[in-house]
């Protein structure tokens, strides 16, 4: 059987009267110490007071100390336990207070009485808790307590009362103060969280109906609650934008799809019925192959948006020589040693699009050059076209995907452009257009232009002849 979590308005009660539990206990025990300190302390003060007024009456007048009454005393309403001893403990006169009784001495008059020793102690005087202090007296006078000790004592039941009604005080306070703080937190939690219900009630009604378009009540108060819901209302427009891609995509998608798939069921059909030609084969090839790229395409614009930050370090001016070699309409211009972090196989793929894109667009017959240089603390890679590139109310729309610019050459997935600006992103850059100029700016990691000579255009020109 499993056991109910406990809620966040009970965690927070609990936690309350926890942290108030604890503040009173610590309170109340400074307060017990506090007392009890200051009751001890005023009756060892009266005790040591009234020592001293017996050993100046045994130095000026012994005769005194077995008048009756001389040695009376009071503290509050209780009488003051005297009695006085003799250099070999004898008693030699006591109050009338104590009566038949006698005060405990043992060590404590005898370091008295040998070492004038002052000493405080606790005994017990039958069931009666006492609290005395034992001081010698001078050797001054000449009555038999000369040279003796003096041991006065009081009843410590009051202060013990005292003591006992503090700490019932003190336990109510720590029960009453724990209840009242575990009461204001559940009343001050029950009022902070109700926002946070609302947000809850809403949040579950949005994942029952997966409606992202809807979006949670906001809340005007400027605190946690309010930027969480701020917060959650922003997911929620993310999320609707995702979709809502992810949607066109998928329509824009089928559409592509079904146009080859069309043609190939077509001429699949019409080599069914009439036989094989090499037209018929040929026109089965291309849809084939124009199926091919567009999955391609497909899927390698999928990786680029599932795939991770790359860690890979290269060097650009080596990866636009290869890609620059394989193709002759392609001229190498600037090509500094530049070293980024990212992945080879996508950034060449970007590449390729970017020189497949000005091919397409670019006058027939044009070159194309590719060029890598330092531009402020970036790298840049550009590739630019005799053409005189996209007008600019198309520059943004160039971009998405599946568009095409009319009176472009050939057939393309409209998926090259979209590809290389997922690869820039996700190598932490970013793609720019201006005039017929495409540029990939990545962040630099290192420069090595330094360290050797620069890659020329016409060398690079003289190597691929």
């Amino acid at each position: 059987m499993s056991l109910r979590p406990i809620t966040l308005r009970s965690r927070v009660a609990l936690a309350a009267a926890a942290a108030i539990l604890l503040a009173v206990v610590v309170l109340g025990g400074a307060l017990l110490a506090l007392i009890a300190g200051q009751l001890r302390g005023s009756l060892d003060d009266t005790l040591v007071a009234r020592a001293g007024e017996v050993a100046r009456l045994s130095a000026s007048t012994p005769a005194l100390l077995s008048a009756p009454d001389a040695l009376e005393g009071r503290l509050g309403g209780q009488q003051l336990l005297v009695q006085v001893v003799d250099a070999r403990g004898r008693i030699v006169a006591r109050s009338i207070a104590l009566g038949g009784r006698v005060l405990p001495q043992g060590p404590a008059a005898r370091s008295a009485v040998e070492r004038g020793e002052q000493q405080f102690l606790d005994a017990r005087l039958g069931a009666e808790p006492l609290r005395i202090f034992v001081a010698p007296l001078s050797l001054v006078g000449g009555g038999e307590a000369r040279g003796g000790a003096v041991i006065i004592a009081a009843s410590t039941a009051e202060v013990e009362s005292t003591l006992a009604v503090v700490r019932r005080l003190v336990l109510l306070s720590l029960l009453g103060a724990s209840l009242l703080a575990a009461a204001l937190a559940v009343a001050l939690v029950r009022r902070a969280l109700r926002p946070l219900s609302g947000l809850s009630s809403a949040a579950r009604e949005i994942a029952s109906t997966g409606d992202a378009s809807q979006r949670l009540p906001a809340s005007h108060s400027p605190d946690e609650v309010g930027e969480l819901g701020e917060t959650l209302n922003a997911m929620l427009t993310s999320l609707e934008r995702a979709r809502e891609a992810e949607r066109r995509f998928v329509d824009d998608a089928s559409h592509e799809l079904r146009t080859p798939l069309t043609a190939l069921r077509g001429n699949a059909a019409y080599v069914a019925r009439h036989g094989a030609d090499p037209e018929a084969l040929a026109d089965l090839e291309r849809d084939a192959a124009r199926l091919a790229r567009l999955l391609e395409s497909l899927l390698a614009l999928a990786r680029e948006d599932a795939a991770d930050t790359p860690g890979e370090e290269l060097r650009l001016d080596e990866l636009v020589g290869e890609v620059a070699a394989q193709d002759p309409g392609v001229t190498l211009g600037e090509a500094a040693a530049l070293v980024v972090r990212g992945d080879a196989v996508a950034l060449q793929r970007a590449l390729e699009n970017l020189i497949e894109n000005a091919h397409r667009h670019g006058p027939e017959g044009g070159t194309v050059e590719v060029s890598v240089e330092r531009h402020g603390s970036g790298a840049r890679l550009s590739v630019v076209d005799e053409g005189d590139g996209p007008p600019p109310e198309v520059v943004e729309r160039a971009f998405t995907r599946f568009w095409r610019a009319p009176g472009a050459r050939g057939e393309g997935s409209g998926l090259g452009l979209a590809i290389v600006r997922a690869t820039a992103e996700r190598h932490g850059g970013r793609v720019s257009v201006e005039g017929s100029r495409f540029t990939v700016d990545l962040p630099l990691l290192r420069d090595l232009s330094g360290e050797r000579p620069k890659l020329h255009s016409e060398a690079a020109n003289k190597g691929q002849s």
